[in-house]
């Protein structure tokens, strides 16, 4: 299957940007008659075939349309530090896109080796894994956030602050995929490569943040971030099948 997107797609006809017009007709070579497939990122999957094949304005019919094609069955948002090393930061939001969440919060920390992040090189490497992986929903890549402006957003869901300290709570730190709520919404912080500091360990504590751990291995800011990703992607799976 090829996937194209277009954020606005209207029926029975509609034309492709510029760019997809080229990769479809030029790059391709798809033309007149050939079907394709395409999404609008909001969970909807068009059937469509092709009417013009100008590599400039390609239109299409749509013939079929599949709503919640792929939904996923728990909502998942991972803050996280961006890495110094922009590529790093990519390849995460690549394979976090890939094995499915809903949004990505870039966090401000004071240990923080990046303080200012582009979104637009981010924002193509997310479309460009979302139409690789065949998914009909595109992940929320969201601006830059203070820490504790972050906290104090509502979140009606499980919020939970992996770190490397000692625990904060007398019960010590939970394992991410036992703690996960099957079907439900969940928020995972992951700090820069010198951790979250102490004080805004104890600030996400005092909001209702649950501490939890990845594991006993020591791992990169992008690796712990995407480990969470499908972690809470395994743990809804088996809890959800019992």
């Amino acid at each position: 299957m090829q996937l194209f997107y277009d954020p606005d797609i209207e029926a029975p006809y509609h034309t492709l940007g510029e760019e997809e017009s080229k990769h479809c007709i030029r790059v391709l070579r798809l033309s007149c008659g050939d079907g394709i497939h395409l999404t609008d990122g909001r969970g909807n999957l068009y059937r469509a075939e092709i009417t013009d094949d100008n590599p400039k304005h390609c239109t299409v019919r749509i013939l079929s349309t599949e709503s919640e094609y792929g939904k996923l069955p728990y909502e998942l948002t991972v803050a996280v530090a961006p890495t110094k090393n922009a590529d790093r930061f990519e390849w995460f939001l690549e394979k976090a896109t890939e094995v499915g969440i809903s949004a990505v919060l870039p966090l401000e920390t004071e240990h923080s080796e990046r303080r200012t992040f582009k979104s637009e090189r981010g924002e193509k490497v997310i479309t460009a894994a979302m139409k690789q992986s065949i998914k009909a929903y595109r992940p929320q890549l969201l601006p830059m956030t203070p820490f504790r402006e972050a906290v104090l957003r509502p979140f009606g869901g499980q919020r939970f602050l992996a770190h490397c300290a000692p625990a904060h709570a007398p019960e010590g730190k939970r394992y991410l995929p036992q703690a996960v709520k099957a079907g439900g919404k969940v928020e995972v912080w992951i700090g820069p490569e010198g951790d979250f500091s102490p004080e805004e360990i104890a600030f996400a504590c005092s909001h209702g943040f649950t501490e939890i751990t990845l594991g006993d291995q020591r791992l990169r800011t992008e690796t712990a971030a995407l480990t969470s990703v499908v972690m809470v992607a395994v743990a809804n799976t088996l809890k959800l099948s019992e």
